[in-house]
């Protein structure tokens, strides 16, 4: 298994940001943006990376990144190092199938989720109100059934260790106004459908997914990543079975294994051991290589 990556240390160049996953420079006139092996669960990040990771996640924005251009522009300069400023090039082995130099977008204060099947918290919610984030659903809905058509659901945008609150749509409207706000949601929905209709082609079922916006100038784009394990609730289509939870491609597993040990979902969290690293690493693997190939 090759070495992993748990963070970044690019002394030429100012650390904006480092998140859960990301780490994210100042290079001038761009953002680099370097996709580490951490891993992250209940808006916790867990101490022990996952090998390999976050090339697994650039490899797969890059493929919607790609496929999405004819919905909504993004903001990715180029992928390839070799590309890269001249002073970024000491550190090529590090950044490379694993970073991006990006414009420098103004985010939305909003994560953008949608949600197409009935799991999770949208589960939890439906059993207690027969809604799906304040959205009122049909009667009789099985865990994990389709939702009549997909919902816009979304939330805040949450710093690591902190946790996203659901938002309502009029809530959107007060942070970005109401052009921005339906202009989001109206793509939102039209990427998810088909990314949905993509994977689903490929064997993969997408239940729900979340998206980031910025402004380029004035310019609306897709910012972080898309449709990756890490944003998204991936179900091998094959072994899909309304009526329960699904198999996933994602870090459902990881999430499975915590919530059977006695941890608060607080910070530190456990160390995590070699089989569930091994065992996470190979739901991003089946998930890049039916997306994408090998």
């Amino acid at each position: 298994m090759e070495q992993a990556l748990y963070q970044t240390d690019i002394k030429d160049f100012p650390l904006l940001r480092q998140g859960k996953v990301r780490d994210i420079y100042d290079v001038g006139n761009a953002l680099l943006m370097v996709a580490t092996d951490r891993i992250s669960a209940f808006d916790v990040i867990m101490p022990d990376p996952v090998p390999g990771k976050g090339k697994i996640l650039t490899r797969i924005s890059l493929f919607w990144f790609d496929l999405l251009q004819p919905i909504i522009e993004n903001h990715i300069i180029s992928s390839d190092v070799e590309t890269y400023p001249p002073s970024l090039q000491p550190y090529k082995e590090m950044l490379r199938d694993r970073s991006m130099l990006v414009r420098k977008a103004r985010p939305l204060p909003v994560e953008c989720v949608v949600r197409g099947y009935l799991s999770g918290s949208g589960w939890l919610s439906y059993q207690k109100t027969g809604e799906v984030c304040g959205i009122p659903m049909p009667t009789g809905l099985r865990e994990s059934d389709p939702l009549p058509e997909p919902v816009f659901t979304p939330s805040t945008k949450a710093e690591a260790g902190d946790h996203d609150i659901n938002i309502s749509f009029d809530e959107v409207i007060e942070l970005v106004g109401r052009d921005t706000a339906e202009t989001i949601k109206d793509l939102s929905l039209q990427i998810y459908r088909k990314g949905a209709a993509v994977a689903d082609e490929k064997g993969i079922i997408i239940a729900d997914t979340k998206f980031e916006f910025g402004f380029d100038g004035d310019r609306l784009i897709l910012i972080d990543e898309v449709l990756t394990p890490d944003s998204s609730r991936f179900w091998p289509k094959a072994g899909y079975q309304p009526g329960r939870p699904q198999d996933s491609f994602d870090k459902q597993y990881l999430r499975d294994y915590l919530q059977s040990l006695d941890w608060d979902k607080t910070p530190p969290a456990p160390p995590l051991p070699s089989e569930v690293i091994a065992n996470t690493r190979k739901k991003y693997l089946e998930a890049l290589n039916c997306l994408v190939g090998g």
